[in-house]
C-alpha cells in the first residue's frame, strides 16, 4: 500500500491530471506532472511540474525518481517511454495496457478475442489496402489513423465514390484502419475501476451525445433497460480482467439498431463520460484511480442522484457566471487561458432528482 504523503506521478498536465491532482489531495497525496506544457492546468494544482517531451529519456527517469507510484491521463504517450520507466517505478496502468489501448488495431484485435463485438474493420497500411478493405467493409465506412486521433480528428468518411488516393494522402499515416459505419440508436459508456487484488467496480452505464465528434452531454444513467445495462457492466468487466487493469478503464459503446452491444473504444484513464462522478457518485472516477494505484479498497461507485453533464467547448466557458446562479449546477473550469473552438475549457454537472 501507498501511503498518504507520498508523490503521485501523473504524466499528462490537462484537464484529467488536474482532477486527479485534486482528488489525490484531499486524500493526503502530493502529485508531480510531466507535461511538455507550460502552466499546464494540472501544474496549477500540483506539488510540483517537470516541464519536458514525453519522449525524453533522462528526464523521465529523473521524474520516476522523485515519485512513488505513476500514472498518465491520455493514451498519446509513447508506451516506449513507460517501459522505460516501469523497470524504475510501478506504472499504473501499465505500458502494456496503454500499448494495447492507443493503438486501434490492437484495441480492437484485442477486444475480438475476447468474443466481444466491434464494428467490422480492416487493418491499412496503404493505399492499394484501403481499396481491398473498401471492398471488404462496403461504404459507408470510417479510416481512422490508428493512433494518436481523438475527438474527431484522424479519421473521415468514406462513401461512394469517395476519392480514395486523394483521402489517403491526407491522411498522412503509415497505419491506419478502416471501419464499417455503425447504425446505433445511442452512444454509452461504462467506467470500471480494477484494483491491486483483481477487485472490480462499475459506475452505472451513461448515454453520451455528440457534436462535431467532441462529447457534448453525458446522461446519467444511460436510458436504456437493466439487462443491457447489467450487459454493458459485465463486458466491461471482463475487459478490466483480462487487460490485468490495475486503475480506471471507460469502455465506449454503441448500442446498434438491434439493440445490441459493440465496444468502439477502450481509454485506460478517466474519461469525460465520467466528470459526473464529482458531484453525484459516492466516489469520483478520480479519487477511485487514486484508491486502485495505490493499493487502497475500492470506493463506493453508488449513483447519488441523476444527473446531466455538459462540456463547455470554446466559447461555452463564457456562461460560466449563470451556473453559479443555479442551485442544482455543479461548475468545474480547467484553468486554460486560451479560448479555440473545440476545446474544452470545463464542464458544468447538473443534479437531478435522488436516485
Amino acid at each position: 500500500m501507498i501511503e498518504p504523503g507520498a508523490t503521485i506521478g501523473i504524466i499528462g498536465g490537462g484537464q484529467l491530471g488536474r482532477m486527479t491532482a485534486l482528488a489525490a489531495a484531499n486524500l493526503g497525496y502530493k502529485t508531480h506532472i510531466f507535461t511538455p506544457e507550460k502552466d499546464a492546468p494540472a501544474s496549477q494544482v500540483a506539488t510540483h511540474t517537470t516541464i519536458a517531451e514525453y519522449t525524453d529519456a533522462e528526464a523521465l527517469e529523473a521524474f520516476a525518481a522523485k515519485v512513488d507510484v505513476i500514472t498518465f491521463e491520455f493514451e498519446n504517450v509513447p508506451h516506449e517511454s513507460l517501459e522505460m520507466i516501469e523497470k524504475k517505478r510501478k506504472v499504473c496502468p501499465s505500458a502494456s495496457v496503454l500499448k494495447i489501448c492507443r493503438n486501434r488495431l490492437r484495441e480492437k484485435t484485442f477486444i475480438n478475442e475476447l468474443g466481444i463485438r466491434t464494428a467490422f474493420f480492416k487493418s491499412v497500411t496503404s493505399l492499394s489496402d484501403l481499396k481491398l478493405a473498401a471492398m471488404a467493409v462496403r461504404f459507408p465506412a470510417v479510416l481512422k489513423t490508428a493512433e494518436l486521433g481523438y475527438d474527431g480528428k484522424g479519421q473521415v468518411t468514406l462513401k461512394t465514390g469517395s476519392d480514395l488516393r486523394t483521402i489517403w494522402e491526407t491522411m498522412q499515416t503509415h497505419e491506419a484502419i478502416l471501419e464499417s459505419f455503425v447504425e446505433f440508436s445511442r452512444e454509452i459508456s461504462v467506467i470500471v475501476a480494477r484494483g491491486a487484488h483483481g477487485q472490480t467496480r462499475c459506475y452505472p452505464a451513461v448515454q453520451n451525445i455528440h457534436k462535431n465528434h467532441i462529447l457534448d452531454t453525458t446522461i446519467v444513467p444511460a436510458p436504456i433497460d437493466k439487462a443491457l445495462a447489467e450487459e454493458a457492466e459485465a463486458i466491461a468487466v471482463k475487459i478490466a480482467t483480462v487487460i490485468n487493469l490495475k486503475g480506471v478503464l471507460a469502455v465506449e459503446m454503441f448500442v446498434d439498431d438491434e439493440g445490441r452491444l459493440l465496444v468502439n473504444e477502450l481509454a485506460p484513464r478517466p474519461h469525460n463520460s465520467g466528470h459526473w462522478t464529482i458531484d453525484a457518485s459516492a466516489t469520483s472516477q478520480f479519487e477511485q484511480l487514486v484508491r486502485a494505484i495505490c493499493d487502497l479498497p475500492l470506493g463506493d461507485t453508488t449513483r447519488r442522484c441523476d444527473a446531466e453533464m455538459k462540456n463547455l467547448i470554446g466559447d461555452d466557458v463564457k456562461n460560466w457566471k449563470k451556473f453559479l446562479t443555479d442551485k442544482n449546477a455543479r461548475l468545474h473550469l480547467y484553468g486554460k487561458s486560451e479560448i479555440r473552438a473545440g476545446r474544452k475549457m470545463g464542464h458544468v454537472t447538473f443534479l437531478k432528482s435522488a436516485k
